[in-house]
């Protein structure tokens, strides 16, 4: 499939109602496969510009934008949407922008940091984030790696294959690529006229031991969507979609009987 020029990779799994997965920055889809194979539902995934299989972003198309546009192509009809930290802001967005498309949301920790500006933990997560920013500005795109990957991965950096360290290092620059839509914010999709006007049941999923941004930023969504839900997942971090798969599912389902 072609979004803007930029082919993108898809897999379909699975049999029932449809839903389409969005993984985190610097994943490829098959992150959230074991999520999508125990969930009774045809599920679309893909994976975004510049990861797995998909082609390169082309350095220009506004890129929150050009994941959604991907998103919106596999929504046959009303859709589940359900995404994962930066994939999660993406879905989000097209649910805010397209709520023709979307009949149910699900959304494992967002990282919309703009939700939680004024908030102590946005300024905590502000200074801790500054090396990252540091090293970018400084070309180490390895350090930015590495410094990212401590502060969102579920894995130590030294633990990492060396493929594996290569690939965030080789992609490093799409978190930078994604950074201005969820750290400004500048379509107001976190508005709370915005968020006040879903109408569809919100599942907010997140890990008991994830970074402080992440309760604020779930407290400010809870408190402007109308039919929003806030699950936490006890001894589970930033990547419970992969660590705690049958808890997130679990969570999924009872969420889904609740709307039956």
């Amino acid at each position: 499939m072609q979004i803007a020029g930029h082919d993108i990779h898809i897999t379909t799994v699975g049999a029932g109602a449809p839903a389409v997965m969005i993984h985190c920055a610097l994943a490829r889809h098959e992150a959230l496969l074991p999520l999508a194979e125990i969930l009774e539902q045809k599920t679309a995934l893909f994976d975004m510009p510049g990861h797995g299989r998909s082609g390169d972003w082309d350095g220009k198309t506004e890129y929150q934008g050009l994941v959604a546009d991907a998103a919106v192509s596999l929504c046959d009809g009303p859709t589940h949407l359900i995404g994962h930290s930066f994939g999660a802001t993406v879905a989000l967005r097209l649910a805010v922008t397209r709520p023709d498309l979307v009949n149910r949301l699900t959304l494992i920790e967002p990282v919309y940091f703009a939700a939680a500006k004024g908030m102590d933990a946005h300024q905590a997560h502000a200074k801790v984030f500054r090396p990252f920013v540091m090293a970018m500005l400084a070309g180490d795109e390895a350090k930015a790696a590495q410094i990212f990957n401590g502060l969102w991965g579920d894995t130590d950096w030294a633990d990492l294959s060396p493929r594996r360290q290569k690939y965030l290092t080789d992609r490093i620059h799409l978190i930078v690529a994604g950074a201005a839509a969820i750290e400004e914010d500048s379509d107001g999709i976190t508005s709370p006229e915005r968020l006040g006007a879903l109408d569809i049941p919100v599942t907010l999923i997140r890990g008991a031991h994830s970074i402080d941004v992440i309760a604020a930023i779930h407290t400010t969504l809870a408190a402007r969507i109308t039919h929003a839900t806030d699950h936490i997942v006890p001894d589970a971090g930033h990547m419970l979609p992969l660590t705690h798969t049958e808890q997130v599912a679990d969570l999924i389902r009872a969420a889904d009987q609740g709307t039956d």
